[in-house]
């Protein structure tokens, strides 16, 4: 195991499957998220949720999300030395609560009150449109 290699197995826990992860989360200060591949990140979301920053790869749909600067950072693919840097400076006590503010207000903007009625207006487009195309007779 790397953490016992390391010297660190004392510092670290591993978790396991979790079925509420809302409650480490919550007292959690970081969010390290180093995919190689990465759809939208909703583990990033669930995260920031909780106020906590994201420190991620810049792969699929996590640039989307995780704002650069403003919510946590976006690292390459592998650049543990970049993530690390990156990591200690939201860590620091004069960033730290600027991030999890932003990372708040960030994952608000996910909500499914604001997200769901876009949802339904495009799908309400979609409709309207192909109503269109059986009335033309197309």
């Amino acid at each position: 195991m790397a953490a016992e290699r390391l010297g660190i197995n004392d510092a670290v826990r591993f978790l396991g499957k979790l079925e509420a992860v809302e409650e480490v989360l919550s007292v959690a200060d970081l969010f390290l998220m180093p995919s190689e591949a990465e759809s939208f990140g909703l583990a990033a979301l669930e995260a920031m949720a909780c106020q906590v920053p994201v420190v991620s790869t810049n792969i699929g749909g996590l640039p989307e999300l995780n704002l650069q600067g403003v919510t946590g950072f976006l690292s390459n693919v592998g650049d543990v030395e970049d993530m690390t840097r990156k990591s200690l400076f939201i860590l620091d006590k004069n960033n730290l609560p600027r991030f999890k503010e932003n990372a708040l207000k960030r994952a608000q903007e996910f909500d499914i009150s604001r997200v769901l009625p876009q949802y339904e207006g495009y799908y309400q487009q979609v409709l309207e449109k192909a109503k269109e195309k059986v009335q033309a007779g197309v």
